[in-house]
């Protein structure tokens, strides 16, 4: 599939995280090479952790092979075990917190695949950010067979307690089909 020249209007980056491991059954791996091909059709450049390992190295090594632009961000101590030299451009960073800021600043929009508590933590400091009016950046969950749905409840119960406004639940795009998930985060970026 050759790379298309038709960007996406205000989406021309997008941040993906997901897991250093490749989660089971095949559905996991099957969607980030869905994503890499939805990201080589609309000509959108990924910006990840840098993995070369689990779904991180599935939507890397795929959008590579389609010829498009691939960023990783990977924190020095692990390079050695995770990176991945096969990308278009790799930033090393002193500490995982400057990794989400770099992340941040490359990005026009975050989608969280499953992941681990790392695909977590890097979810909800991009949620957390936007609740203190941080960034206005659309935050996408791709909720492969209801993955993403123990989250939603805790942001609900979080809202029903009095923690949180409705907004923080309603503001991210959530769905479980590759396409749609990204043809709404486009609509906002």
């Amino acid at each position: 599939m050759a790379l298309m020249n038709n960007k996406t209007p205000g989406l021309n980056s997008l941040c993906v995280f997901c897991g250093s491991r490749n989660g089971l059954g095949p559905i996991y791996n099957e969607a980030a090479e869905r994503l890499a091909e939805e990201l080589a059709a609309r000509n959108i450049r990924l910006v990840y952790g840098g993995g070369g390992v689990g779904l991180m190295g599935v939507t890397a090594k795929k959008l590579m092979a389609l010829g498009g632009e691939v960023v990783g961000v990977i924190p020095d101590f692990l390079q050695e075990r995770e990176g991945y030299a096969g990308i278009t451009r790799v930033i090393v960073t002193k500490s995982m917190h400057e990794r989400k800021q770099t992340m941040f600043d490359l990005s026009d929009a975050f989608l969280s695949l499953p992941g681990g508590i790392g695909t977590l933590d890097e979810t909800m400091e991009m949620l957390t950010w936007s609740q203190l009016e941080r960034h206005t950046k659309p935050i996408g969950l791709l909720n492969l067979e209801g993955y993403w749905d123990p989250l939603m409840s805790l942001l609900t119960n979080c809202i029903d307690k009095g923690f949180a406004d409705e907004h923080l639940r309603d503001s991210l795009i959530v769905g479980d089909q590759v396409g749609d998930v990204i043809e709404r985060i486009s609509g906002l970026a």
